[in-house]
């Protein structure tokens, strides 16, 4: 939307970001079953401007599960409005932390 962008009508990288953390989270949540929260974000590049109006497609991968943390590399497409092609528009690994009840790290898979 109009409010998300910059001055030159391209969207906020912090706007992209977030979009990509929420791919991100969704599938910690799935992967440990519960909650969880971004410890980092590691090696975002962004490799061309998103503008208004643009259709962005988010890939989530898991890439590693450690005892409470997964690494999660999530890459961003873009397709103009009235475009049939699609760019990469940037990609980041982000690392989520399995969290209990009182907020605590907790294994991602139950220890039995």
């Amino acid at each position: 939307m109009p409010a998300d962008t910059n001055p030159s009508g391209d969207i906020f990288g912090g706007w992209l970001m977030s979009q990509m953390d929420l791919a991100a989270g969704n599938m910690a949540g799935r992967v440990s079953q519960g909650r969880g929260a971004t410890v980092s974000v590691e090696a975002m590049q962004f490799l061309r401007p998103v503008k208004v109006g643009d259709e962005v497609t988010l890939y989530a991968t898991l890439c590693k599960v450690g005892r409470t943390s997964m690494r999660i590399h999530v890459d961003a497409w873009a397709r103009p409005r009235y475009s049939e092609k699609a760019e990469k528009v940037t990609d980041a690994d982000f690392v989520f932390v399995a969290l209990d009840e009182l907020g605590k790290p907790r294994p991602v898979f139950e220890e039995n």
